[in-house]
């Protein structure tokens, strides 16, 4: 009889893994469709500004060329209008550049201005001080680093009252932006797991990851549909395993606090169409 019950808990712990990796590789593939679009946004932007210069050099070589033509009285009249007509139009046209140019940094102003608010708040509530927590942002994305002492106790995934402090802290924030989606994933170190309720490390992140996400919902409401929980065990190291500081760098938990992809992604294609017209 226990082992079968034992063997339909592994099952069902499978299928959750299961179910949070489809969830991660949706979200990773989201956000790399949106750092792709970034990058050809960003592309476009500095082509627009290139043909902008080299508008403004054209201008400035017909204004010479205008004065030029000043010389011949006879063909004042004629070329002079001409002249004009070429510079009103490259005017107009430089016009239409720098209002397409302005479209795409209001587009990248809003998100970056949105994100720099947001770490500032949350650097200011947890303490900027504290070197066992880290704020920064990678590539739009606001990362929390929490270290695993202030956590959890070795080897366990019972969020101690220390992290509930925490956690109330980013909570409050995260909450106040519906916007936003939070991502937890567990990190270890590579040292084998001795206890007969956990698999592996990788079963361990996982579940320190759950019991975050547990809390985050069931004590200060945040809507589950905004959040995901994740495990990367072992696998993505800050430091070499070989030391005891090594290994503790790498004990953490780390919450991305990042925008709802489908809504950025709408904004960004917007701007993208209007640039086009």
């Amino acid at each position: 009889m226990k082992r079968i019950i034992i063997t339909l808990s592994l099952a069902a712990l499978t299928l959750t893994s299961c179910g949070s990796k489809k969830k991660i590789a949706e979200l990773e593939n989201k956000n790399k469709e949106i750092q792709d679009l970034l990058n050809s946004t960003t592309l476009k932007l500095n082509t627009c500004l290139a043909e902008k210069d080299g508008m403004a050099a054209r201008i400035e070589d017909l204004k010479l060329a205008n004065s030029d033509l000043k010389v011949s009285k006879d063909n004042f009249a004629t070329l002079s209008t001409k002249g004009a007509e070429t510079i009103e139009k490259s005017l107009e046209s430089l016009k239409e550049k720098d209002l397409k140019i302005s479209r795409l940094q209001d587009a990248l102003t809003r998100k970056d201005s949105v994100t720099l608010a947001l770490v500032t708040s949350i650097k200011r509530a947890v303490g900027v001080n504290d070197p066992d927590i880290e704020v920064n942002v990678e590539k739009g994305v606001v990362y929390i680093s929490i270290a695993d002492k202030l956590l959890f106790k070795s080897g366990r995934y019972e969020v101690t009252d220390r992290a509930k402090e925490i956690l109330g802290k980013v909570a409050a924030i995260v909450k106040d932006k519906p916007d936003f989606e939070c991502m937890v994933e567990g990190h270890t170190d590579n040292v084998p797991i001795n206890n007969p309720v956990l698999l592996d490390n990788w079963d361990l992140s996982v579940k320190r990851a759950t019991a975050i996400v547990r809390i985050l919902q069931n004590d200060y409401g945040i809507d589950p549909k905004r959040l995901v929980a994740s495990g990367r065990g072992e696998y993505m190291p800050l430091e070499d395993n070989t030391t005891a500081e090594g290994r503790a760098r790498n004990r953490r938990t780390r919450i991305l606090v990042l925008p709802k992809i489908d809504q950025f992604y709408d904004m960004i294609e917007k701007e993208m169409k209007n640039q086009s017209k």
